[in-house]
């Protein structure tokens, strides 16, 4: 897979200027999910010698943990425990939620809300002790459901997060957090980055157990196919709904992009590659050679019918969107799913 583009060299020319040396202290809270321990090997190669990794699960069910990081097992709803993971910390990354694909977060709003407590604990503690850089992971759950009613969706530009209508639960709590950054800056100052992730995808991460999302998913139902020679599939909904799905590497090179720039507001970080869901097994039966017989589960969580990111802005900022193409991730998806499939 290619490796990410431009940087270090992104790093130096903004990081270095702004006072921030490689020794300074980061904090990755969520570091034990699918996107925060790719952050996190991503600032290791990058040359971050000062890296505090936080997670509410334990270590052994962290994705990806590394011995050159602190590791710490803390829930950060309480603030007593967002103290200490703040301690020193120059930079922040917030990645952590209560969260997972559709199917989680349609039946647990409740525990997707509880996940404010985060936000605002860390970013209260983030003011006082003027960190340098704060990052604030939103999603694309933040936009108007009534401009996602048609699967021929051209694009949700950032300004389309209102008037508001999230979705519930999870996006509202992701809108609020938003404007909790956006005040932050205003009335103090924290200089703060949000970007709003659309349907992150790639190896290492959950494709079971009830919150992954639809490209593991498919991926996972696709290759249990493939070595049970029970060649059906299950899909939710009846596969018309549209979506874009961004890749691990795409995401992680859109967050550095906005760490290291100068941008407030909230920015799409998506592929605008937008496909159905019809589409997506298409892919992953060709990926895996096979061909399989369709059920539709037309009662199952489908979210939203249409759904892709407008990279107007992002282009326009930073002469960049994300580029890597759904077949090629997926092909490195599905490879991964497979093994740990067949090692089982």
């Amino acid at each position: 897979m290619r490796v990410l583009r431009q940087i270090i060299d992104i790093y130096q020319k903004y990081y270095y200027n702004l006072g921030v040396v490689k020794s300074d202290r980061i904090l990755v809270a969520g570091a034990g999910g699918f996107i925060g321990g790719w952050l996190v090997r991503d600032l290791l190669n990058k040359g971050f010698t000062n890296i505090v990794a936080v997670d509410i699960k334990e270590f052994s069910n962290w994705y990806q943990i590394f011995d050159q990081t602190t590791n710490h097992v803390l829930d950060l709803r309480s603030s007593e425990n967002c103290l200490k993971a703040m301690e020193g910390v120059k930079i922040v990354y917030n990645l952590a939620a209560d969260m997972g694909g559709m199917g989680f977060i349609e039946k647990n709003k409740a525990l997707c809300m509880l996940s404010v407590l985060i936000n605002t604990n860390l970013i209260d503690i983030a003011k006082n002790q003027n960190v340098n850089r704060y990052f604030y992971a939103s999603s694309a759950c933040v936009y108007n459901q009534k401009m996602q009613l048609d699967p021929r969706n051209l694009g949700l530009k950032e300004s389309d997060a209102y008037p508001a209508d999230p979705e519930d639960g999870y996006g509202w709590e992701k809108l609020f957090s938003e404007r909790m950054c956006n005040h932050y800056y205003q009335d103090f100052g924290l200089e703060v980055r949000v970007g709003r992730f659309h349907n992150v995808y790639g190896p290492r991460g959950t494709f079971d157990g009830g919150r992954e999302k639809a490209p593991a998913a498919i991926c996972r139902k696709v290759a249990k196919a493939f070595l049970s020679g029970n060649h059906e599939i299950e899909i939710w909904g009846d596969g018309e709904q549209t979506r874009s799905f961004t890749y691990i590497e795409d995401t992680i090179h859109g967050v550095s992009l906005m760490m290291a720039g100068r941008y407030e507001l909230p920015l799409n970080i998506g592929s605008s590659e937008e496909v159905s869901i019809n589409q997506l097994v298409d892919i992953v039966e060709d990926i895996a050679g096979i061909k399989l017989a369709r059920k539709y589960l037309l009662d199952a969580p489908k979210g939203v019918r249409g759904r892709n990111s407008d990279n107007t802005l992002i282009k326009q900022i930073f002469d960049w969107e994300p580029s890597i193409k759904l077949k090629e991730g997926l092909t490195e998806t599905y490879n991964w799913i497979f093994q740990e499939l067949s090692s089982n």
